[in-house]
């Protein structure tokens, strides 16, 4: 019964988080129209730049353009870990905002109140945790339970670091500890887990420079081929032994982006 009383606060609070405030899932996340129409342009010029090194052939892009929605995917997904990216840099000062109030003698509940102004300062209303701590003060004023308001935003967010946070403050708000010291003690190392991965993600930011580059060389190349030395490459082209040769080779070049992507990327 207490977890189908559980289940109905957390629902209650899903809806209030989608009454124009903060989205209901983090990974939920939708392009807007004019996204769609910028990435679908973007992905339609690749499929043609695609089309042409590899098929020269108006019927290839014909038949390759369904993988604009995979283009859009994609594109979407590059959106929510840059979403996460943000929140996670922006939780990390709601929690420090939170430990000096609490450090101040806040009470926890006020001390998420006071928090909302200093990252207001910081980051102005429409920023994301601004937001969320919007929703979360509004969930406190109705006499909602300060642990579960914070496990839901957890599972809204998929985000490691709120996740830790957030079964931090159960366990010590249950097990009666000194608290201050205890939320202190957890931010801080969060903050320097986060500051490990940011600092990584400079450190490799040259690295994804190098990879963009090096996505291009191959359609360099070919067009450098295709200037000097016309007709070098027309053997591979307009015959079946010829297409099937290319889509191995866009299958292989396909292969090595996305595993350099997966190289590179940085877990949130």
């Amino acid at each position: 019964m207490q977890r189908i009383r559980s289940a109905i606060r957390r629902n209650s609070w899903r809806r209030d988080s989608c009454e124009g405030v903060v989205k209901a899932d983090y990974n939920d996340y939708k392009l807007k129209i004019n996204e769609i129409i910028l990435y679908g342009a973007e992905g339609i010029a690749l499929i043609i730049l695609i089309s042409y090194v590899f098929y020269r052939s108006f019927l290839a892009v014909v038949l390759l353009l369904p993988t604009v929605l995979l283009f859009l995917e994609y594109k979407r997904r590059s959106r929510i870990k840059s979403e996460k990216e943000k929140l996670t840099l922006q939780f990390r000062e709601m929690m420090h905002s939170v430990i000096a109030a609490l450090q101040a003698g806040y009470s926890v509940e006020n001390a998420f109140e006071h928090s909302y102004d200093d990252l207001i300062l910081l980051y102005g209303k429409n920023e994301i945790i601004p937001k969320e701590i919007e929703v979360i003060n509004r969930n406190l004023r109705n006499n909602h339970n300060l642990e579960e308001v914070l496990t839901d935003l957890a599972d809204r967010t998929h985000v490691k670091d709120i996740a830790d946070f957030a079964e931090v403050f159960r366990i010590a708000k249950r097990s009666g500890g000194d608290l201050t010291a205890i939320l202190g003690n957890t931010a801080e190392t969060i903050s320097d887990r986060i500051e490990v991965r940011r600092e990584i993600a400079v450190g490799i930011s040259d690295k994804k420079m190098e990879q963009k580059i090096m996505d291009m060389v191959p359609f360099g190349i070919i067009f450098y081929i295709d200037a000097t030395s016309p007709g070098f490459f027309d053997p591979l082209y307009h015959n079946l032994l010829g297409v099937a040769l290319m889509t191995v080779m866009l299958a292989i070049y396909v292969f090595a982006f996305l595993l350099g992507e997966k190289i590179l990327d940085i877990r949130y």
